[in-house]
């Protein structure tokens, strides 16, 4: 089966009316994250596989229709994303979490499809409650526990779940002290913003280590980090290793990218509030990189900004920095034919992903407003504007 891109605009988000917006918000376009969610669901009619979306990338409830369309259901790294899943998506709820909190286990147990254990500690201190729940209730969950290939992909340290001294997952000299009766599959994370090469190699890393287990389960979860909507993206060999991987250990897979979903499906606008100058040219804008967009800083990068260059690039070099007191909320260097002007709007590409659901309140800084727009029809509505009540609830 050859999968095909649906066809999109180029730049979707050329034709939206910046002026009309409130400022800042989140724009999520709807046919782009549509466009992303097909590409997937061939992927899982040609292959067998079952897609979920990693909520801790993007849980934006309002489309959670529009996803189960297409998905099998959701994964969470917590309670609180796994009862969202449960109440908003309807579909699988797949947990892992790295430590259980014991007052938490039965709500896990409760809203979790398959409960996913990240040590042999955690899986023999719950072992005996997971079995007895698992007999007595009418669900069917599973449970599986996290290796760590140790198997590194990753080009930032701080993103490498197999990097020296990672906390996540059992490494293969522990897996032996592993009582496994009970576990019926597998989950392994290695990848972050990857193409199928790197899958590729951690799965001849898991087979080489763990190839005698995978016979024994039932279903094996690829982790996420796969960037499958990615233009370029090897959607064929993806395809042709997951099914010959099914085929000869007899198992389900599943695969739980976050940011593939929402890929170049939102941006984030914001206002110039002021210009001025110390060394070089400098404006403040009204969105923040520590509140609405912490991986700036985190990862760091710097995030396209639409109609700019880099710095000289073009005639006019600023420093956008958001409004925060904090000096380091810098954003980063940008260049524009024109001065900018206090009252102007400009919009950040991809920012759909990892932002929502980091963003903070820090200084009482208001969260952007969400707006759901079609591309395609022009639609637009906005799903929610917040202001003094969401930063008072967040303190006591």
């Amino acid at each position: 089966m050859t999968v095909h891109q649906p066809t999109i605009a180029s730049e979707p988000f050329s034709s939206l009316a910046l002026s009309a917006l409130p400022s800042p918000c989140y724009v999520i376009d709807e046919a782009k994250i549509e466009a992303n969610l097909k590409i997937l669901e061939q992927v899982q009619q040609a292959s067998g596989a079952k897609i979920l979306l990693a909520l801790k990338a993007f849980s934006m409830f309002s489309i959670a229709p529009l996803v189960m369309k297409y998905l099998q259901g959701v994964a969470a790294s917590g309670l609180n994303e796994a009862t969202l899943g449960k109440e908003e998506f309807k579909g699988e709820v797949h947990t892992y979490v790295a430590a259980i909190r014991p007052h938490e286990f039965n709500a896990l147990l409760n809203v979790s499809d398959h409960l996913i254990f990240n040590s042999v500690n955690q899986w023999h201190n719950y072992r005996d409650r997971a079995l007895a729940y698992q007999n007595t209730s009418n669900t069917k969950i599973q449970f599986g526990v996290r290796i760590n290939p140790e198997h590194s992909e990753s080009d930032t340290p701080l993103y490498d779940p197999c990097a020296p001294c990672s906390r996540m997952g059992i490494r293969l000299e522990d897996f032996q002290q592993l009582n496994i009766n009970g576990i019926s599959g597998l989950h392994f994370h290695t990848l972050c913003e990857q193409e199928f090469a790197p899958l590729a190699r951690t799965l001849d890393a898991v087979e080489k280590n763990f190839g005698e287990t995978l016979h024994k389960l039932e279903w094996v979860n690829f982790g996420g980090g796969h960037h499958i909507t990615r233009e370029g993206y090897d959607l064929q060999g993806l395809i042709e290793r997951i099914t010959a991987f099914q085929q000869k250990y007899t198992v389900q897979v599943y695969l739980e990218p976050g940011e593939a979903i929402a890929l170049d499906a939102g941006v984030l606008v914001t206002e110039v509030l002021d210009t001025l100058h110390n060394t070089m040219d400098l404006a403040i804008v009204d969105v923040s990189a520590t509140c609405h967009m912490p991986d700036v800083l985190e990862m760091p990068y710097r995030p396209r900004l639409t109609g700019s260059g880099a710095p000289n690039e073009k005639p006019h070099t600023y420093r956008l920095g958001g409004p925060s007191c904090l000096a380091g909320d810098i954003i980063g260097d940008y260049s524009f034919d024109s001065p900018l002007q206090v009252g102007q709007r400009l919009m950040f590409e991809d920012m759909a992903i990892y932002t929502m659901v980091k963003n903070s309140t820090f200084n009482g800084i208001n969260l952007p407003a969400i707006v759901l727009w079609n591309s395609q029809s022009q639609a637009m509505k906005i799903i929610k504007e917040f202001g003094y009540q969401d930063f008072k609830q967040r303190l006591s």
